[in-house]
């Protein structure tokens, strides 16, 4: 290392690629086409070091992407390395199994970036496509049980050479698509924030010598590491377990388990999950790579939360998994619906970590990453639509204060998008959009609430397909909390009177008579209800959050008369 890398100087050069990240990042969401994108922001951006080890992320990108970016570039090291890559080159990839990918509709994009003529680093980014063909419109519902139903399997290949677009690669990506329009729009979104972070990545090293940023990126990793080693030493030693249970798999399989026995000695902690179901037959199926960001989110959560997002993560964590099981799934097994299996997963963790750490715990979040897709002819303007989205839920309860109403939760902190982008966008309309009452489990701090979103086809028949988590069992509360509710879907109408659909339903027709009703789970409480505070509980009823049958059932608590 030079000895110009004081801490100082350190913490100004990682700062200076967070900047980068960062301004590639809104460079994507600016240029997108699809609204997944440009207004829910389901992408993420990373610079890494000449060994595709990954450096630095962008404040606002996916934890659920990080595996996906590292498995990306661990295949690119092995199939093409720094000898086979020149300047302009962007790599593309998809597949869970032969590209590092965790599901189809995430496309992973990859760049190196040079100075004179020698490999610096690689600019990446992801990107959840809106669609990524298969069976099912959006790629994203519930009945797909092998990998083949779920979309275009892209392995790593070049997009662009020397700069150049591989024109038959392009044609073969937009063919298997129902929207290639907006496909065409994202992938080029994409192209434009990786070309930006490189060129953003060379002038800085006009500035610093390449030798100098080379260095500060493994002490930007070594740095990452030993603060996380400190952080697990403030763990008590010991072994914590816990286990949950997954709803079902959406083809007949239910209630399937999700263990893990945590082990922390000293600076070292490994995560064991043994005990795990079988991969299923349905697309909740993760591969390891899945599971892997799911525990560094939660160390880093727990533990230190300001904690950079780098390859020092990886090297501090042990964590192992039968291979074949839910959370080590092999191929062909079907994987779209990852998201949600991996916000279980997350639960679990905290809940064996909760026995550790109290006062960093959080009741179950609500458990899920409830997708919705509706897709049809827009007759306004004589072309196909598609609108896929994921919608919150309800926040756990925590030590301090309740938890958060209708957002994104854990691993997925992207947004929900505003009703105002989905009827300019999409011939639909949005009839009632709102937290669901009394959905949020009691304690002393409560659960948070979960989302009703109501949606009509304007004019025309359109289908609706889905995936939903936490529709059978409640997410927990913590320490004496109570559970939340759980969701739903089903569609009101004259010929249909509010009728409940399957959890993870694919491809259900509907028409302008009829909307699709979106119910999101709560989220468990914190503490003993008994402690709640009076003013906090007339807050409750005053706020129209719960009703008063609710406050009296559950806290005994008797509303003020109006």
């Amino acid at each position: 290392m030079t000895d110009a890398l004081d801490p100082i100087t350190l913490e100004i050069l990682r700062n200076s690629l967070r900047s980068i990240t960062d301004e590639a990042y809104i460079a994507l969401t600016k240029a997108a086409y699809s609204t997944n994108i440009k207004e829910r922001r389901d992408h993420s951006i990373a610079l890494t070091d000449a060994k595709g080890r990954l450096v630095v992320q962008s404040e606002n990108s996916l934890p659920i992407h990080l595996a996906s970016m590292l498995g990306m570039m661990e295949q690119l090291m092995e199939k093409y390395g720094e000898e086979d890559m020149v300047e302009g080159d962007i790599f593309v990839a998809n597949d869970p199994y032969v590209a590092g990918g965790t599901h189809l509709p995430d496309v992973n994009l990859a760049m190196p970036a040079f100075v004179d003529g020698k490999l610096l680093g690689f600019v990446c980014n992801i990107a959840h496509h809106a669609d990524i063909g298969g069976m099912t419109p959006g790629s994203m519902a519930g009945g797909m049980s092998e990998i083949y139903q779920e979309g275009l399997r892209i392995p790593l290949v070049r997009l662009f050479r020397g700069g150049e677009l591989v024109q038959d690669i392009f044609d073969l990506l937009l063919l298997n698509v129902r929207v290639p329009n907006e496909r065409r729009g994202d992938y080029f979104a994409q192209v434009a924030a990786c070309r930006l972070g490189a060129r953003r990545l060379g002038e800085m090293a006009q500035r610093y010598e390449p030798a100098m940023l080379a260095d500060a990126f493994a002490a930007i990793m070594d740095r990452t590491e030993a603060r996380l080693r400190d952080s697990i030493r403030d763990v008590p030693d010991g072994s914590y377990e816990f286990t949950d249970l997954l709803d079902n798999d959406g083809m007949g399989t239910v209630d399937i388990p999700i263990s893990v026995r945590v082990d922390v000695s000293g600076e070292n902690i490994a995560f064991d999950f043994a005990g795990t179901g079988a991969q299923m037959k349905g697309n909740f199926n993760m591969t390891f790579n899945a599971a892997q960001s799911a525990v560094y989110y939660v160390l880093k959560a727990m533990l230190d939360p300001d904690l950079p997002n780098n390859h020092g993560l990886i090297r501090s964590v042990e964590i192992s998994a039968p291979l074949g099981t839910l959370v080590n799934a092999v191929h062909p097994a079907a994987v779209a619906g990852r998201a949600n299996t991996s916000q279980r997963v997350v639960d679990v963790l905290i809940g064996a970590l909760a026995q550790a750490l109290p006062e960093q715990a959080v009741g179950a979040a609500n458990g899920a990453n409830v997708t919705a897709v509706f897709f049809g002819h827009d007759p306004r303007h004589d072309r196909t639509y598609l609108y896929l989205e994921t919608l919150g839920g309800g926040f756990g309860g925590r030590f301090t204060k309740d938890g958060k109403d209708g957002v994104q939760v854990h691993i997925t902190n992207t947004s929900n998008l505003p009703v105002e982008a989905i009827e300019a966008e999409y011939p639909l309309l949005v009839e009632s959009y709102g937290l669901i009452e009394d959905s949020g489990g009691a304690g002393k701090y409560r659960g948070g609430m979960g989302i009703r979103r109501v949606v009509r086809p304007i004019g025309h028949e359109a289908v609706f397909s889905g995936m939903g988590e936490r529709f059978a069992h409640r997410p927990w509360g913590i320490f004496g909390g109570q559970p939340g509710e759980t969701g739903r879907f089903s569609i009101q109408g004259p010929s249909h009177n509010d009728e409940t659909l399957p959890d993870k339903p694919n491809h259900v027709p509907f028409g302008p008579d009829d909307a699709v009703v979106i119910e999101t789970p709560g989220a468990g409480g914190y503490g003993d209800p008994a402690e709640r505070s009076e003013d906090a509980l007339a807050a409750d009823y005053r706020g129209g959050k719960f009703s008063a049958a609710y406050l009296r059932k559950h806290y005994g608590f008797e509303p003020p008369a109006d």
